[in-house]
C-alpha cells in the first residue's frame, strides 16, 4: 500500500521542503504547526519553493500544482484526518517530540505510520510515546532535498520490517535515494560524519581561535570544498545546532559555550541563516561564493 496522503508536522526549513517534495511527486500533504503564526511563516517558506522547484526541474506547471496539493492547519486533529503517513519535523528537543507523539497518537488512526526526521535522536527514544511502536521509524532528509536527495531510513528494535520496506518505497516514490541502516545510530550516516565537522568549526569560533570566514576559507582552499562549516551552518539554520549543543551541555560544559555564543551573537540578533537573509554570511550573495573570496588573505 502506497503512502499518498502525508502529514508533515513542523513547517521549518526542512519540514517545508519535505512537504513540497512530497506534493511535487503527487502526494496530498497536510502541513501542521503549533499556531497560526508558525503556519503563516511556513506557508511563506513553501511558497518560495515554487520557483526553486520550477527552475530545478524545469517544470513550472508541476511546481504550481504541487503547492495546490498542500493544506495548512494549526489544529492537530484536523491535520491528522485521512492520512497514511506522518513525517515529524519538530524542533530537536526530546520533551517537545515526546509530547507531540503522545498528542498525535490520540488523534491519528491506528493504521497511520509515524516517521521522525530527527537529525541525531533515535527512534527508540520515542517509540513508547507513539502508541504504535511497530509502525514507527526514522526517515531523515538532507537540506535542499530536491538536489541533495538522500533519505536515511532507520528502525528501532521494535519496528516491523514491512514498515521499513513501505517507507523505503515511499522515499523512492518522492524522488529520493534511500539508505536503509542496519541498526540505530545517532546521526545516521550523514550527521555522524557532518556534526563533528561543524562542531569543530564552532569550537574554533567559540574559543576565538579564528573568525568564521577565516575558518571557512582555510577549509575550502585546503580541501577544494564548495563550502566551509559556517557556510553549511547557514544552510541548516541556527536553531538545530543551538538545540543540539544546548542538550549536550548537560554532559559537557564546552557545548554550552557554543550554544551560548550561537544564541547571543546569532539567534538573538535574528541572524538565523540563509533562509532569513543573514547568518555568518549575508544572502542571496554570500561572500564565500564570490570569485575573490579564496584569493584574499
Amino acid at each position: 500500500m502506497e503512502f499518498k496522503r502525508v502529514m508533515v508536522a513542523g513547517s521549518g526549513v526542512l519540514g517545508s521542503q519535505i512537504a513540497f517534495q512530497s506534493a511535487f511527486f503527487g502526494c496530498n500533504v497536510s502541513v501542521y504547526d503549533i499556531n497560526d503564526e508558525a503556519i503563516a511563516i511556513g506557508k511563506e517558506r513553501i511558497t518560495k519553493l515554487i520557483d526553486i522547484y520550477a527552475e530545478f526541474f524545469k517544470d513550472e506547471a508541476k511546481a504550481k500544482a504541487a503547492f495546490d496539493r498542500i493544506s495548512f492547519s494549526s489544529d492537530l486533529a484536523q491535520s491528522a484526518k485521512e492520512i497514511d503517513l506522518v513525517i515529524e519535523a519538530v524542533p530537536e528537543r526530546v520533551d517537545i517530540k515526546q509530547d507531540f507523539y503522545q498528542k498525535l497518537s490520540a488523534v491519528a488512526a491506528e493504521d497511520v505510520v509515524f516517521v521522525s526526521n530527527s537529525s541525531t535522536m533515535l527512534p527508540s527514544q520515542f517509540a513508547e510515546f507513539t502508541g504504535r511502536p511497530e509502525k514507527f521509524l526514522a526517515l531523515h532528509f538532507a537540506n535542499s532535498i530536491w538536489q541533495n536527495n538522500t533519505a536515511e531510513i532507520m528502525g528501532h528494535p521494535g519496528t516491523e520490517s514491512q514498515y521499513v520496506e513501505r517507507v523505503t518505497e515511499f522515499a523512492r516514490s518522492i524522488g529520493m535515494i534511500p539508505f536503509v541502516l542496519k541498526k540505530e545510530q545517532p546521526g545516521y550516516i550523514l550527521n555522524t560524519l557532518l556534526v563533528p565537522f561543524l562542531n569543530a568549526g564552532l569550537t574554533l569560533w567559540a574559543k576565538d581561535i579564528a573568525d568564521p570566514h577565516t575558518i571557512d576559507k582555510n577549509w575550502m582552499i585546503s580541501t577544494g570544498s564548495p563550502r566551509g562549516p559556517f557556510g553549511i551552518l547557514d544552510v541548516i539554520g541556527m536553531e538545530t545546532p543551538y538545540n543540539l549543543n544546548r542538550a549536550r551541555a548537560e554532559l559537557d560544559p564546552a557545548y554550552g559555550v557554543i550554544a551560548d555564543k550561537l544564541k547571543a551573537e546569532m539567534i538573538d540578533k535574528g541572524k538565523m541563516g540563509a533562509s532569513t537573509g543573514e547568518g555568518f554570511y549575508t544572502y542571496p550573495d554570500p561572500e564565500y561564493m564570490k570569485p575573490n573570496f579564496l584569493k584574499q588573505n
